[in-house]
């Protein structure tokens, strides 16, 4: 009994989605695939992408990176705009 109790205080509340969640990590997508194509010194190693002229030449390892960290970076932000109430 406690440790329900103690289990579903400890789970904190998240913002449901809407369409400024989606503009936020979007956004953050956006930012680190610009990130990515800066720093990655060999972007267009790998299997090439269906279209790359829209991700500058990148290959899918390198945008697939990129796209990981971008959702890693937009999970933090929405958190914590949430928490902040902007959102």
């Amino acid at each position: 009994m406690y440790s329900t109790l103690l289990l579903a205080a400890s789970i904190p509340n998240t913002v449901a989605w809407s369409p400024k969640v989606a503009m936020v990590m979007i956004v953050c997508n956006i930012i680190a695939i610009a990130f990515g194509k800066a720093t990655i010194k060999n972007a267009s190693e790998g299997p090439a992408l269906p279209m790359p002229a829209m991700f500058g030449g990148m290959g899918f390892p390198a945008l697939l990176a990129t796209t990981s960290l971008g959702h890693i970076i937009g999970l933090g932000t929405i958190l914590g705009l949430a928490s902040a109430g902007a959102l």
